[in-house]
C-alpha cells in the first residue's frame, strides 16, 4: 500500500509544489560560474534532505502545532533567502571572487529556508498518515523529487550561463531571483 494511501499523484503534486522554491533557488545558484559541480550536488543533497526531514518532523509533530505556529518560521525563510539574494547583489556589483554560496553554512541555511513550506504542508497535508513507514516512504518521496528537481536545475542553469547576457549579469539575475523568492516566502 505504501505511498498509495494518500494517492501518487496527489503525492507528486505535492512533492512537485515544494520542490518549486528549492528549484528557483537551484537555478539562481547554477547561474553563478563560481559556484562548482561539488557544491552544486551538495545543495542538491541538502535541499531534498531538508525537504524530506521537515515535512516528516511537520506531520509526526502536526498535533501538537497548529498553522499559526508555524507561519512564523516561513517568514523568517524568506527573510534569509532574500537576504542572500541581496548579498548577491551587492558581489556582482563589488566585482570579487569571495563568493558566499561557496561557504558551506549556506547549505543548511538554504536548505532549510527553502524547506520550510514542506514543515507546513507536513502538518497539514500528512498529519493524517498515522503508519510511521507510510509516513516516511511519503516524505522520502518528496526529498528524492526535491533532489531531481534541483538537478535539473543546475542543467538549466548550465545552459542558460552560455548566453553572453546571462552570464556577464548572473549575481544580478540570481540576487534579484533570489530576493523575490523571498518575498514571495513572506508575503504569499
Amino acid at each position: 500500500m505504501g505511498i498509495f494511501y494518500i494517492g501518487i499523484y496527489s503525492l507528486l503534486i505535492i512533492a512537485l509544489a515544494l520542490a518549486l522554491d528549492a528549484f528557483g533557488v537551484s537555478l539562481s545558484i547554477g547561474l553563478n560560474p563560481s559556484v562548482k559541480r561539488r557544491s552544486k550536488i551538495w545543495f542538491c543533497i541538502y535541499f531534498g534532505f531538508f525537504q524530506f526531514l521537515l515535512s516528516y518532523t511537520g506531520a509526526f509533530l502536526g498535533y501538537l502545532f497548529n498553522t499559526y505556529i508555524l507561519y512564523i518560521p516561513k517568514i523568517i525563510g524568506g527573510i534569509i533567502i532574500a537576504m542572500v539574494g541581496m548579498l548577491m547583489l551587492k558581489e556582482g556589483m563589488e566585482n570579487d571572487n569571495n563568493n558566499i554560496l561557496i561557504n558551506k553554512k549556506m547549505y543548511i541555511i538554504l536548505g532549510i529556508s527553502v524547506s520550510i513550506d514542506a514543515a507546513v504542508v507536513g502538518f497539514t497535508a500528512l498529519n493524517g498518515i498515522t503508519a510511521p513507514l507510510i509516513l516516511l516512504e511519503a516524505t522520502i518521496f518528496i526529498g528524492l523529487i526535491t533532489l531531481i528537481m534541483c538537478l535539473i536545475a543546475f542543467l538549466i542553469a548550465k545552459y542558460l550561463r552560455k548566453i553572453d547576457v546571462v552570464s556577464k549579469y548572473a549575481d544580478y539575475v540570481g540576487g534579484i531571483i533570489l530576493i523575490l523568492f523571498g518575498l514571495k516566502m513572506i508575503f504569499f
